[in-house]
């Protein structure tokens, strides 16, 4: 067959099928509705009606509500006739001693079926749950996801997707799978063991004491990814799982704590008196000395406001007020 691509069969969860409204009915041609990804930008008005009045009289979406979350990617597929699609290219090829999972990824690696790859169905299970369905938005996106399907099952493997949250998936988008869709822009694959390697060793901790660093690094990851209900979807949970990956810090003053004698005993997010124009959540770890049972408190503030979280001022002791 070459290179060439076949044309895509049936529904796709690629963001170029996911077709705008008409402006005046919110419906695709075909008169069913179309699923659109929640949006933040002004409504252009043009002056003629505010813009709240607008959305109502066309029914755009409210805007954006975004996700931060943690969890494993998995695929799947939308219907039968891509599953056997999908078997008549693995004939094409020699995939004998491949296991299936290793089959999947390099199959959907392959330029030539990439028009298999565009409509998968690609899910994010967090805590065992089925969470998000996936919406790779260009080719860049669709290849991180195939990334993330790593050819060896790892129950430590860990994927980190940032989006934007849109409406629940319909029946007949991903075999009966009703998730809410999650327009992908951007997507981190790790390991879990890797990343813990990867923080970095703080110059307070020898390099003796590395192992002990890493355990602890560990405990703190995996407290943070058991909080009740952390889909990353939250002002909170996005605040906590930005920190959780991208701030070495909280794992360093994890360790000083353990080293001193303290266990992190709760974790706690509240809205910061910062916030203004801006949403701003203040993190609170709490640490408690084994032998006394005093409690000592740092806190991180961390801007909630857009897609991307980012850190407004670093560790700092609190104090309850």
């Amino acid at each position: 067959m070459g290179n060439a691509e076949l044309a895509p069969m049936g529904p796709t969860l690629s963001a170029d099928s996911l077709s705008n409204p008409s402006p005046a009915t919110g419906s695709s041609s075909s008169g069913e509705r179309a699923i659109l990804p929640q949006s933040g930008d002004g409504c252009g008005c043009g002056g003629q009606c505010s813009c709240s009045e607008k959305r109502s009289a066309e029914g755009l979406p409210k805007p954006p509500s975004f996700i931060y979350a943690i969890g494993s990617i998995h695929a799947r597929f939308p219907n039968l006739g891509l599953e056997k699609e999908f078997a008549q290219a693995t004939g094409r090829m020699d995939s004998r001693g491949i296991a299936d999972r290793a089959l999947l990824h390099e199959l959907l690696a392959r330029t030539e079926n990439r028009y298999i790859a565009r409509q998968m169905c690609f899910i994010l299970t967090i805590e065992g749950l089925d969470t998000y369905l996936l919406a790779p938005q260009d080719s860049t996106d669709l290849e991180l996801l195939i990334q993330s399907l790593r050819e060896e099952s790892n129950v430590f493997d860990l994927d980190v997707v940032i989006g934007r949250r849109g409406p629940i998936a319909p029946l007949q988008l991903c075999n009966g799978v009703m998730l809410p869709i999650v327009f992908v822009n951007q997507v981190y694959s790790f390991d879990r063991k890797r990343f813990i390697d990867s923080i970095p060793l703080p110059p307070s901790v020898p390099k003796g004491q590395a192992a002990q660093f890493r355990t602890v690094a560990d405990d703190v990851l995996s407290r943070i990814m058991q909080l009740a209900d952390n889909a990353g979807a939250s002002d909170d949970h996005r605040a906590l799982n930005y920190l959780a990956v991208r701030y070495s810090a909280m794992y360093a003053q994890s360790v000083r704590q353990n080293q001193a004698g303290s266990s992190l005993s709760y974790v706690e997010t509240k809205p910061s008196r910062l916030s203004g124009p801006r949403r701003v959540v203040d993190v609170i770890l709490s640490f408690t000395m084994r032998d006394t049972g005093v409690v000592e408190k740092v806190f991180v503030r961390v801007d909630v406001t857009d897609e991307f979280p980012f850190l407004v001022t670093p560790l700092q002791p609190y104090f309850d007020r």
